[in-house]
């Protein structure tokens, strides 16, 4: 059996990953927001009551987490970078959980191992090149190929939130839109929660949250239903970037706003006019494992064989 760590901002889930992907125990508690030595020692206090549960030999052991690991420094070390749980920026993570626990681990994006659990035991498991997206507060997403997770060497791959939307995607919003990041127009910008509520004010006058927009139009709402359609435009659009690059068998859409059956059903037909082939292939599917993606896809960090 193999442990998967989800280390968010409000909680940090463990689980304990059989072979076949059934999740046989389950611990959460709540993350620790004050110090970052208080965050370690909650994580690893999870991982050590996980291993005396699996009665068995040492369980490898596999984290996700906001952000991501630095390349390596000049004294060999790799420091938290991008993270939203700012505590933990600057910070040598892995290293101090293996001080810790006295062994290795793996530690990944959230975003990347979402895809990995989609790929290996979710709605994905039949395909063998998959794009996991986040779209969420923010904005994600992870490369998985033959269920081996792609990175890259400076170990962003699949992190289209921070590429620039199409210029079609540009002429659906009024003005130009700052990132977080510092830059101008990042996908991010129109396809994360905040996105859409922008692109709601900006068509209404009126500020709402993403959940609430996708219920009024669920229910109906003329203007709630103008932004999901031009939603679904933008996301196509940016997903048909994705397609013509990687061009992967399927596309599984996680975080909050995943849950608008509206995507489902419009942004397949709308990213045909901007695929660069005669009949697309890719399937576009829903997430099977819900919140429980990260921790299953940080077991997936170790493969069975």
């Amino acid at each position: 059996m193999r442990i998967g760590v989800d280390l968010g901002g409000t909680k940090i889930e463990g689980i304990l990953l059989a072979p076949n992907g059934e999740v046989v125990e389950k611990i959460r508690v709540d993350t620790p927001t004050e110090k970052y030595s208080d965050t370690v020692e909650a994580l690893c206090q999870v991982v050590e009551e996980l291993q005396q549960k699996a009665l068995l030999k040492q369980c490898t052991v596999g984290i996700g987490t906001p952000g991501a690991l630095s390349a390596k420094n000049k004294n060999n070390i790799e420091l938290m970078k991008n993270c939203n749980s700012i505590c933990l920026n600057g910070e040598p993570l892995k290293l101090d959980i293996e001080k810790r626990l006295g062994y290795e681990t793996r530690v990944e994006n959230d975003a990347n191992c979402f895809a990995l659990s989609e790929a290996c035991y979710g709605a994905a498991r039949s395909a063998r090149t998959v794009f996991g997206v986040i779209l969420g507060t923010g904005t994600g997403g992870g490369i998985v190929i033959d269920k081996r997770l792609h990175t890259g060497p400076n170990r962003i791959a699949g992190e289209w939130g921070h590429n620039c939307i199409p210029s079609s995607v540009r002429k659906l919003i009024t003005e130009d839109r700052r990132c977080y990041c510092g830059r101008q127009n990042c996908n991010e910008t129109v396809l994360s929660g905040r996105g859409l509520t922008q692109t709601h004010f900006e068509a209404s006058g009126v500020a709402l949250e993403a959940t609430e927009i996708a219920r009024l139009a669920a229910n109906g709402d003329s203007h709630a239903n103008k932004t999901i359609q031009t939603y679904c435009e933008q996301l196509a659009r940016c997903l048909s970037s994705v397609v013509n690059f990687f061009d992967p068998e399927m596309i599984v859409l996680g975080g909050g706003l995943s849950n608008i059956e509206q995507l489902y059903v419009q942004v397949p037909n709308l990213m045909r006019e901007h695929v660069f082939t005669d009949n697309m292939l890719t399937e576009l599917a829903a997430p099977q494992f819900g919140d429980a993606s990260g921790a299953i896809g940080a077991a997936c960090l170790w493969p069975l064989d």
